[in-house]
């Protein structure tokens, strides 16, 4: 991972108290409960104006949804990036670092960078007597972060859990889709998401069911904004990821198409070998000379692009190829998700079939509907063979859920399902055991259930930053 080196203007730090990097990780740490209940954001609004009103210094585009907020804004950053803008990102959660948080054209945060914004941040806030949680110091600290490397557009991720994105007036809002484990709670859901949405908004979305499609429009239809039309197609990326990965694509792809040719459309000059541009029909033949150029220098085609993307990002669906056995990371925690997961392992089967599956599951979300769950567990198991360890989490800062599974408990409740399950007491013994049951060449290792699990398995490893 690369890491920026990005300059803070150092006249504009607060003069009181300088902590150190770990001294802000450590306060963030204790502060995500913190005012949560402001969903007014007023403790917000008046840092923002102290700091100069930077929501508003940057055009942001805001990412939200069930799943694959990430994934969309990893994609539509270097196809923004390709078109000659400085793209900034923010994403949630963290796995090791709170610099995964913060990119610029995909490069990270560097450690001072970071405790300089954290310092600007905090003191300000402090001289104002705020309150703020740690979700909104880091919103803030990215749209400084932002705006001081005078980024051209901002892609950010939200939830309804965390409204603090909301303060900017986003030039775009895609939503990934709407899921949830309760059909009955879909429409709800949809509207509080949607609550993020403001007028001469351009709202786009890649879910596939024509009921909350509708739903949306209205709500967006009522509050002003412009409605575009859903996504319906795959990006081409590489096996297995087109059908993982390739509707999120798709998405970015649309949210990069509208920002380049809608919201710039005024003032932005054509970039050779532009993907996104819509160019101007030649009138006549084109000259000897132009065909000549033509074949000499091809222009790239959106396709050859998502040939050559690294469809990865950590967490998502990553393959690490090189251990042995081989190990998938996943931070599936909810019923769609976790079914993506599985056709993904699927997938991988169809292209070599594996000597050994084992999946480690340590899950905290407490909403999710383990009835259907444990069907689709079932349904996949029918068809591929391998086994099941389950295991606690430890919670981690920054990251959803609550409490760790009744291991025992889920274990018996997979077992019922026929399918070949015990628990493990720690996840260094749920690992330790996964490993030895597959072979070393052609096995296949999962690791899911919550982005902690990932965090845990990332402090097995020793290893202290991605």
């Amino acid at each position: 991972m690369k890491i920026n080196k990005q300059v803070v203007n150092k006249s504009t730090v607060a003069p009181e108290k300088q902590r150190s990097y770990h001294e802000i990780v450590e306060f963030l740490d204790a502060h995500w409960q913190t005012n949560k209940q402001d969903t007014s954001l007023s403790a917000l609004k008046q840092l923002d104006k102290a700091l100069g009103n930077v929501s508003q210094k940057t055009n942001v585009i805001l990412v939200a949804g069930s799943n694959g907020k990430s994934l969309t804004i990893n994609f539509a950053a270097p196809l923004l990036q390709a078109e000659g803008l400085t793209v900034g990102a923010f994403y949630m959660p963290h796995l090791l670092t709170y610099n995964e948080r913060f990119a610029i054209n995909k490069e990270h945060i560097s450690n001072k960078t970071f405790t300089d914004l954290g310092n600007e941040v905090l003191n300000t806030a402090q001289n104002l007597e705020l309150e703020l949680n740690s979700f909104e110091i880091l919103t803030m600290m990215a749209l400084l972060y932002f705006q001081t490397n005078n980024v051209d557009v901002a892609l950010i991720e939200t939830s309804t859990v965390y409204v603090a994105p909301t303060i900017c007036n986003a030039k775009i809002t895609a939503i990934t889709r709407i899921t949830t484990d309760d059909a009955s709670k879909t429409e709800a859901a949809i509207a509080e998401i949607l609550e993020l949405v403001k007028p001469d908004t351009h709202v786009i979305s890649a879910d596939q069911s024509k009921l909350s499609l509708q739903t949306m429009l209205t709500i967006v239809e009522a509050k002003g904004a412009t409605w575009e039309m859903p996504i319906r197609k795959l990006a081409q990326l590489n096996y297995p990821f087109e059908q993982l990965h390739g509707r999120c694509a798709a998405l970015a792809e649309r949210i990069a198409q509208i920002y380049v040719n809608t919201i710039l459309a005024k003032d932005s000059i054509v970039v050779s070998g532009s993907l996104l541009t819509k160019q101007k029909g030649q009138r006549g033949r084109p000259t000897l000379e132009a065909k000549r150029q033509q074949e000499l220098n091809p222009r790239k085609t959106i396709e050859q692009f998502w040939k050559e993307t690294d469809a990865s990002l950590p967490a998502r669906f990553q393959l690490l190829d090189k251990e042995k056995p081989t190990i998938l990371l996943d931070a599936a925690s909810n019923l769609d998700a976790f079914e993506n997961l599985l056709l993904g392992i699927r997938l991988l089967y169809y292209q070599r079939p594996l000597k050994g599956l084992t999946l480690i599951i340590g899950c905290n979300n407490p909403d999710l509907n383990m009835i259907d769950f444990l069907k689709a567990l079932r349904y996949f198991f029918k068809k591929t063979s391998g086994q099941v360890i389950v295991c606690p989490t430890q919670a981690v800062a920054g990251q959803n859920g609550g409490q760790s599974w009744d291991v025992e408990k889920v274990t018996n409740e997979i077992k019922g399902m026929k399918i070949k399950a015990k628990s493990a007491k720690s996840f260094k013994e749920a690992f330790e055991s996964a490993q030895k049951s597959v072979d070393e060449r052609n096995g296949l290792v999962v690791v899911t259930g919550s982005a902690a699990l990932i965090t845990e398995y990332w402090h097995y490893k020793d290893i202290k930053k991605l």
